[in-house]
C-alpha cells in the first residue's frame, strides 16, 4: 500500500492534544482564491488537517480585497471574509509561474495528501503542475479543480462569477420557492451562497477520495463544476421539466401554497404549510376563521389556486401580533412557523450560546472577534481554535525553512526575486 502515513501517524503520536482532530495527519495545499475553494479547505482545517494556503506576492488573496471591513476602511489584513474563510490555515506566499517558484510547488507536493487548485483549465498544465506532472512524484495525491463549468464540454473556458453560476444553474430562477415578489426577474441566493455550496460539495468529493485512498494507496483528479454542483444542491426542481414537463420558479408553481414570509407586528415571520394538518394547525392559531370554510379554501388544490387573497386574509391577522406570540403558540400547535432572524439575533441566541457556537477568537491585527464554529460537535475528536487567518506571507518562515529546509538568507533573495 502508498501513502498510509496519514493513519500510522494518528496511531503513534502520543500528545492527544494535537492528534485528537478527526483529520489530524492529513497535509492539503490550497491553491485558491476568494470562496469556494478556501470554504472547502477551511473545512478540512477545523477538523484538523494541515492546510497551508499559496497566495501571490505582494497582493495575496483577492478576498482580502472584499467588505466587510471594520469601520468600512479597507485593509488587506481586516477583511471579514478572508478572516472567515481562513482561519487554521498557515499561509505562504509563492509564484508557481516562476522557475524556482515551480521547483517549491513540487517539493510541497511531494509530502502532500490535497491539493485544491481553482486555475482556469488548462492553466496548470500550461505550468507544468498538471495531474500527471504532480502524480509523477506523488502518486497518493488528491487534487480536486474547481472551475466555473468544470474541464471538459463546450462551456469549459467560460469565465463565471457567483452571478452568472447561480443563473446558469437555475438556483436563481428557483429560489426562493415562495417568494412575495414573485414577479421580481430572478435575483441570485443572497451573499456569497452560490460560492459556498461548492465548497461543500467539493469537500464531501475530497474526503470520499481520502477514504479511497486510505483503503488503495492511490490518490486521483477530481473535476468539479461549481454549475453542476449548484444543479446538485436542487435536484428535484432541477429535474421537474425532464419528467413531467413542469418548469419549477421561485413561485413554486404546484407546489404553491399559503404563507411564506408574512409581516407582524415587530418583524416578520416565515410559515410554511405543506400538508393539510399544518394548515389546520394555524387555522386553529387564527382561531378559525370564517373564510377558512369557504370552497375556495378547503383543500390543498383550492388554496394553491388563490394563494395571494389568502395571503392578504393571513396578513390581516399576522401584524396584529408579535412574532413571539406566533411562534410559540403555532409550534405548540405544531405548525411549521418560525422568525426571520437577523445577525443580531443570532448572536443573542440563547440556543447558539449553550452550544458555544459562537467563539472569541484574537488576530494580531483585527483584535478580539466573535466568529462561527463548526455546526457539528464530535465527541472524539473535537473543533478547536488554533490559529487565526494568516497574514499575508506569515508563515514564509514555518514553511520554507523548518518544512523544506530553506535558510533565511535564501528567503530574502527569493523575496527579492517576486518568488515569494
Amino acid at each position: 500500500m502508498e501513502d498510509k502515513s496519514i493513519h500510522i501517524s494518528r496511531k503513534e503520536d502520543s500528545t492527544k492534544e494535537l492528534n485528537d482532530r478527526a483529520l489530524y495527519g492529513v497535509t492539503v495545499l490550497e491553491y485558491c482564491s476568494m470562496v469556494s475553494g478556501p470554504y472547502c479547505t477551511k473545512i478540512m482545517a477545523d477538523l484538523g488537517a494541515g492546510v497551508i494556503k499559496i497566495e501571490p506576492p505582494v497582493d495575496g488573496d483577492p478576498a482580502r480585497k472584499i467588505p466587510p471591513f471594520p469601520g468600512d476602511n479597507p485593509h488587506p489584513e481586516k477583511s471579514g471574509l478572508f478572516f472567515y474563510l481562513n482561519t487554521n490555515k498557515q499561509g505562504i506566499t509563492l509564484d508557481p509561474e516562476t522557475p524556482e517558484g515551480k521547483r517549491i510547488f513540487l517539493e510541497l507536493v511531494k509530502t502532500a495528501d490535497i491539493l485544491v487548485e481553482d486555475n482556469p483549465p488548462g492553466h496548470m498544465d500550461q505550468m507544468g503542475l498538471g495531474y500527471k506532472d504532480l502524480r509523477a512524484i506523488n502518486k497518493g495525491l488528491i487534487v480536486m479543480s474547481i472551475t466555473p463549468f468544470g474541464l471538459t464540454g463546450p462551456y469549459r473556458n467560460y469565465k463565471g462569477r457567483a452571478l452568472n453560476i447561480s443563473h446558469v444553474s437555475g438556483q436563481a430562477y428557483l429560489l426562493p420557492l415562495i417568494s412575495p415578489h414573485s414577479d421580481r426577474p430572478p435575483v441570485k441566493a443572497g451573499a456569497n451562497t452560490s460560492d459556498y455550496d461548492p465548497g461543500l460539495v467539493a469537500v464531501v468529493a475530497v474526503l470520499a477520495a481520502l477514504y479511497r485512498k486510505g483503503i488503495s494507496g492511490r490518490g486521483q483528479h477530481i473535476d468539479m463544476s461549481k454549475q453542476q454542483a449548484l444543479i446538485s444542491m436542487q435536484r428535484v426542481e432541477s429535474v421537474t421539466y425532464a419528467n413531467d414537463r413542469v418548469v419549477m420558479t421561485r413561485t413554486g408553481n404546484r407546489t404553491r401554497m399559503p404563507g411564506g414570509i408574512l409581516p407582524c407586528k415587530d418583524g416578520y415571520i416565515v410559515l410554511i404549510t405543506p400538508e393539510d394538518h399544518q394548515w389546520n394547525a394555524f387555522l386553529t392559531l387564527m382561531g378559525n376563521p370564517e373564510w377558512s370554510r369557504e370552497p375556495w379554501c378547503r383543500d390543498m388544490v383550492s388554496r394553491s389556486q388563490n394563494v395571494d387573497a389568502i395571503n392578504k386574509l393571513l396578513t390581516e391577522w399576522t401584524t396584529r401580533h408579535t412574532i413571539e406570540e406566533i411562534f410559540r403558540k403555532g409550534q405548540a400547535l405544531s405548525c411549521p412557523v418560525s422568525p426571520t432572524r437577523s445577525a443580531e439575533d443570532l448572536v443573542n441566541s440563547e440556543q447558539l450560546k449553550t452550544r458555544g457556537f459562537f467563539a472569541d477568537v484574537n488576530h494580531p491585527i483585527l483584535g478580539p472577534l466573535k466568529m462561527p464554529t463548526s455546526a457539528s460537535r464530535f465527541s472524539e475528536s473535537p473543533w478547536r481554535f488554533e490559529r487565526p487567518a494568516p497574514l499575508l506571507g506569515e508563515s514564509n518562515e514555518e514553511v520554507y525553512c523548518k518544512r523544506l529546509g530553506y535558510g533565511k538568507e535564501e528567503l530574502e533573495i527569493l523575496k527579492s526575486k517576486g518568488v515569494i
